[in-house]
This record gives C-alpha cells, sequence and structure tokens, in this order.
C-alpha cells in the first residue's frame, strides 16, 4: 500500500522531495490506512526509484544546506499506479481489530482487567475520533466537486462512532453484572 501512496502524491505533487511526501502523509493521517515508519517510507521510495517507477530529476541544496532529491514519477510508475489502484480499489477485508482476540478469551480472565481493556479501547477510539473531529473542521468539500478523502474520514468517524458505542455498551454490562455478584 505504501507504493500506492507515495506514487499517488507525487502524481499531486510532482518535483516534491521525500521529506515532503513523508509529511504529508503524516499530515494527512495516512497512518489509519498503513502502518508505516520513516524507515518503510524511505525503503519504498528506494525500491520506487530502483524499479523505474519514479525518478529523481534534481537534486537541491536546502536551506539547512541539506541536499534534498526531488522526485517524479515515470511513465511505467504511472503503469503501476494503475495497477494498484485496481489491486487496493477491488479488495475488501473483514475488519481485523486486535481487541476481538482478547474478547474470545473474556470469560476466562478477570472481569475489572477486563474493564480496564475496555476503558482502553474507549479512551483510544475518543482519540481517533477527536483527530478525525480536527482534520474535519479544517476542511470541506467544494460544491460541484467531490473530495473523496474527507469522505473516506467522515466514514471512518462514522464507524469508530458505532465501535465507542459498542464498547461503551459493553463495559456497561460488565459493570452491571459485577454490581449483582
Amino acid at each position: 500500500m505504501i507504493p500506492l501512496l507515495i506514487l499517488g502524491l507525487l502524481i499531486q505533487n510532482p518535483g516534491a522531495h521525500g521529506y515532503e511526501l513523508l509529511a504529508l502523509m503524516e499530515k494527512r493521517h495516512y497512518k489509519y490506512i498503513v502502518n508505516f515508519t520513516k524507515g518503510s517510507f524511505y525503503y519504498n521510495l528506494q525500491q520506487l526509484e530502483e524499479k523505474g517507477w519514479i525518478e529523481q530529476i534534481q537534486q537541491n541544496s536546502s536551506i539547512s544546506g541539506r541536499e534534498t532529491r526531488n522526485f517524479i514519477i515515470t511513465e511505467s510508475g504511472m503503469s503501476e499506479f494503475e495497477k494498484l489502484m485496481v489491486k487496493y480499489g477491488t479488495k475488501s477485508e473483514y475488519v481485523n481489530l486486535q481487541f476481538y482476540g482478547a474478547l474470545l478469551f473474556a470469560d476466562d480472565y478477570d472481569k475489572n482487567k477486563l474493564l480496564e481493556l475496555i476503558q482502553s479501547q474507549i479512551d483510544q477510539t475518543k482519540t481517533r475520533i477527536a483527530l478525525l473531529d480536527e482534520y474535519l473542521s479544517k476542511t470541506q468539500e467544494l460544491p460541484g466537486t467531490i473530495d473523496y478523502y474527507r469522505r473516506m474520514n467522515e466514514n471512518s468517524r462514522s464507524h469508530h462512532l458505532v465501535n465507542l458505542e459498542w464498547f461503551e455498551q459493553l463495559r456497561a454490562e460488565i459493570e452491571g453484572h459485577l454490581s449483582r455478584l
């Protein structure tokens, strides 16, 4: 997925250097789409260059005196972008929350500790919703356009709200059960 993100960003920002692309991924919260680190980003950038899907157009000295490598997508990179769009655009997978795996053994786990795990999920979900709210408050869809990234984040927010409601309901049921004991 990281190659798709890099190629797409280079289509949107021809001539950008690696740090600019990485900063855009972080600013746009692409971590909600794919896990990436600085190291995995630069590894993928290097692989794209080695495969000839992007090429360096210039090497500039920045204000700090460090050289920057600016990239553009190549014709074969555009072809690869098209393939990756089909690959990921047609893929649909089950949501795989790791919490579900832990919940399989909830009956065999201390209920007070289980409540702590659920509270952790509630806290993390509220944080995600707050980040999405922050992004959505700073953007708006222009009339006559479709801002797919904004709509994706609106959809993600809706899913998080459903999860939050479920976690809170689960917590309340367990607390009710414990108070009856």
